[in-house]
């Protein structure tokens, strides 16, 4: 028991140590723990406002409203990779590995600027990009710009989709 209070005495005796008039080691400590758990604390808040904002921007397409779009054949738990069910189609949509497409999958089978997908007259195109491991629609490689129709499967890499032409009334 004597040890015990021995300890006691010496822990209270370099805490209470005067560092100044108006302050011990002890407040000094205290104040220093007060602030790096206010730290820590904004630090937690401000991950979680970022994951918010990323989540936010990752559902940017789901606001928009097309009639034609890529339907995700490929079980999504089974891609090493994050996706979508659903990517719809513009006028001009790119599909690649980088942040500058428009369909951006992180496949390393996938080129930096794999294909192309552009509408004109009210027929939709697929051109592959010179990829490095090409496009192919219904199990054939494309070499040139191809016409596609409603339910073409489109397999670029490890991915596999589905073209949902919505324009057509057939």
């Amino acid at each position: 028991m004597k040890l015990f209070e021995l300890i006691i005495d010496v822990l209270e005796g370099i805490f209470s140590f005067q560092l100044t008039e108006n302050l011990t080691l002890y407040q000094l400590l205290g104040m220093i723990f007060k602030y790096v758990f206010v730290i820590i604390i904004y630090y937690f808040i401000f991950n979680i406002i970022k994951m918010i904002y990323l989540d936010i921007k990752g559902i940017n397409n789901m606001n928009y409203v097309a009639d034609t779009y890529l339907k995700l054949i490929n079980r999504k738990e089974k891609l090493p990779f994050k996706t979508q069910e659903h990517y719809f189609i513009g006028n001009n949509t790119t599909i690649g590995r980088t942040d500058q497409n428009d369909i951006v999958l992180k496949d390393r089978f996938i080129s930096k600027r794999h294909a192309r997908i552009t509408k004109e007259d009210g027929i939709y195109f697929i051109q592959d990009l010179n990829s490095a491991n090409g496009t192919y629609i219904n199990g054939q490689q494309i070499q040139n710009a191809v016409e596609l129709r409603d339910k073409d499967i489109i397999d670029i890499g490890q991915v596999e989709f589905l073209f949902v032409n919505g324009d057509t009334d057939e």
